[in-house]
């Protein structure tokens, strides 16, 4: 019964297909396919650092990207960006300031939508941002519920290997 409960829980924040999210009439779809920009990357290089500016919401194309982020100064891995994943919706859609850094953990590719053309179609076509908003929503809710199922496990350090006890 509890399995099926946190399977519906996932069902429902479950990912869109990115054809469904950015379908839209062909005068926006034309200035986001005109304006598109492959971006290719190999293995350890930074596509953009966390509290720099969003150039443009992101689609990896191919291999395997890292979510890194600093916060009250912790360094957090956030997880990690495949094949079909929309990168970085909040700064594309909010502000326009990076929350995280996404570096390319294997050589890969990203398609980039920049920024001034995903603004023009959202003006043109009002829809598209409400429904990359609504994928914004599921993405945080998939992450609290990641968070949820799979809490982090805390080893409880043995007196003798705590630096401070045993005067290292």
């Amino acid at each position: 019964m509890q399995t099926e409960a946190r399977s519906g829980k996932l069902d429902a924040v479950a990912a869109h297909p990115i054809a469904e999210l950015l379908e839209c009439p062909p005068t926006a779809g034309t200035l986001l396919n005109g304006s598109a920009q492959t971006v290719d990357l190999g293995a350890g290089e930074c596509v953009f650092r966390q509290g720099g500016i969003c150039r443009g919401l992101y689609v990896v194309v191919s291999g395997q990207f890292v979510r890194k982020a600093e916060r009250l100064k912790t360094r957090l891995t956030l997880g990690l960006a495949r094949t079909g994943d929309l990168v970085e919706l909040a700064a594309a859609l909010g502000d326009g300031v990076h929350t995280y850094t996404l570096s390319a953990q294997t050589p890969g590719s990203l398609l980039m939508l920049p920024i001034d053309a995903l603004r023009s179609a959202f003006q043109n076509y009002p829809p598209l941002r409400m429904r990359l908003l609504e994928e914004l929503a599921r993405e945080v809710s998939r992450a609290y519920l990641n968070c949820c199922l799979n809490p982090p496990v805390h080893r409880r350090q043995n007196v003798r290997e705590h630096p401070a006890l045993n005067g290292n």
